[in-house]
């Protein structure tokens, strides 16, 4: 299935996407089409799970979980491995289909893609160490004469939701985290991304996953819903909207969750810093993927004694990015996931001014391509200030301490991830405790993450953390053994 996907993907014909069901790739039936918003035209097609595929899906995984749980954490982890060097392997075309499905630029899906090839390879890694603990219980008078260990099992049945944003990566992560750890996937994934959830779920089963160990379905929030709700699913991933999350919380009921939701990401420059370095990697780090991260650069605090200095800088850097052609090596900015979504910068922008902001550069659009837009000082209440524009735009805003500006970050109803530029290590203890974020990058903007490290909010942003080793524990279960009787640490005099 991964040749003819990603065959389809370089010769810019429509890409007959696949679901897999009970261990067969099906692509026949209702298809749901997929418009490219840079291109104007089907890319990708994709066929629409009904109530009997759901039924299928559920059934299969319930029968499949304890032959996925025996493979041995070694066997595992090689897929993985295997899996890790063909992203690399396939990482121009796998990229490509990045470009046509969601406009994102090559360089930007190379990125991506290079961020897969890590991922896999650190799922590898994190098989390879679980495990379990032998338990003091003899500490404690009452355990005198028991031993008691204990090893992590898998959940059974794993539920994967994976957002347009990153839909490589954060399935990566997901499916290749729940695997890792012994699991049996079902993946729903994003409408805005048929291929690429194709390609690589194909790349894991070509690498030697067994059909038994994933499931890939298509189709929209119906579907979703219907696997949160399914008894035989253990434990959810989602990534996406913080109403759609909720939503999920509601059909799941009493099930393990894992939600990341989002955020509008501060980064905090203070008077110490370097303003143009800070100018430089905030221009840079706002735009990739169109602004379309759950941490991208949406608010930009800087101190008041450098703040027209930095937004001189910043727009000026803003300027030299090259927008158009996603699928050109040397666009930064391509187009949004849909018009609607390129408007919403637009109406946003406009708001802002008409609050009493700069729009000091952008504010435009054509089709779903948001031209790079910078609003300056804009009113507290705006909606690029309070909520997630998920977009091309910036909002830069002036402060005067720390301790002001660390209590505006925190009036947002999110609390993802933040940025802080300063040579003050004492304004960094700081800001790392008293900001209401999950994860804080010193000189550095908030849309810079390693794979490898704890990822995850707090407030609307949601809970849980998205690193495979953190996922791992989320995707097992402890199980305990006491036997009574006998005993490693001896008995009583």
């Amino acid at each position: 299935m991964l040749e003819p996907v990603l065959a389809s993907g370089s010769k810019a014909e429509v890409v007959q996407s696949a679901a897999l069901q009970a261990g067969e790739w099906i692509t026949g039936g209702p298809q749901s089409e997929r418009i490219g918003p840079y291109l104007r035209r089907v890319v990708s097609q994709a066929p629409i799970a009904g109530p009997e595929a759901v039924a299928t899906v559920r059934a299969y995984a319930a029968a499949s979980a304890p032959a996925v749980a025996a493979l041995a954490p070694a066997f595992r982890a090689e897929i993985l491995e295997r899996a890790s060097f063909a992203a690399a392997e396939n990482r121009q075309d796998l990229a490509r289909l990045l470009a046509l499905e969601l406009g994102k630029p090559l360089k930007d899906g190379l990125g991506e893609i290079d961020r897969v090839a890590d991922t896999f390879a650190v799922c590898a890694a994190e098989a390879r160490q679980i495990g379990g603990e032998t338990l003091p219980v003899a500490g404690w008078a009452r355990g005198v004469g028991t031993t008691a260990f204990t090893y992590r099992a898998p959940v059974g049945v794993a539920l994967a939701i994976t957002p347009f944003n990153a839909p490589a990566n954060l399935l990566a992560h997901k499916l290749g985290a729940s695997f890792a750890a012994g699991n049996t996937t079902i993946v729903k994934a994003p409408p805005q991304a048929p291929a690429i959830s194709t390609a690589i779920v194909a790349l894991l089963t070509e690498c030697g996953m067994p059909f038994e160990a994933v499931q890939l379905l298509h189709g929209g929030g119906d579907v979703g819903a219907a696997l949160c709700a399914a008894d035989e699913v253990g434990v959810i991933s989602f990534t996406g909207g913080a109403a759609t999350g909720n939503a999920v919380a509601r059909a799941a009921g009493a099930k393990r969750l894992v939600l990341e939701l989002g955020g509008n990401a501060a980064t905090i420059v203070c008077e110490d810093a370097d303003v143009a370095e800070a100018a430089k990697v905030c221009a840079r780090t706002g735009y990739t993927n169109s602004g379309q991260s759950c941490i991208s650069v949406q608010r930009v605090y800087v101190q008041r004694s450098r703040f027209e200095e930095f937004v001189e800088l910043f727009t000026a850097e803003v300027g030299t990015l090259t927008v158009g052609d996603p699928l050109d090596p040397g666009t930064d900015v391509g187009s949004m996931v849909d018009e609607d979504a390129a408007e919403r910068v637009v109406r946003w922008s406009a708001e802002a001014a008409a609050g009493g902001g700069r729009v000091v550069l952008g504010g435009e659009r054509d089709g779903a391509t948001a031209r790079p837009t910078v609003v300056a000082d804009p009113p507290a209440g705006a909606s690029v200030v309070t909520d997630e524009v998920f977009g091309a735009l910036v909002a830069v805003l002036p402060f005067d301490d720390l301790a002001e500006v660390v209590a505006r970050c925190n009036e947002s109803r999110y609390g993802l991830q933040a940025g802080l530029f300063t040579r003050d290590f004492g304004r960094v203890i700081e800001a790392w405790r008293d900001l209401q974020v999950g994860g804080l990058v010193v000189n550095g903007s908030s849309n810079y993450r390693l794979d490898h490290v704890p990822f995850g909010g707090v407030k609307d942003s949601g809970f849980g953390r998205e690193s495979p080793r953190c996922m791992i524990e989320d995707y097992t279960v402890v199980k305990t053994l006491m036997v009574r009787g006998v005993s490693l640490w001896g008995g009583r005099p």
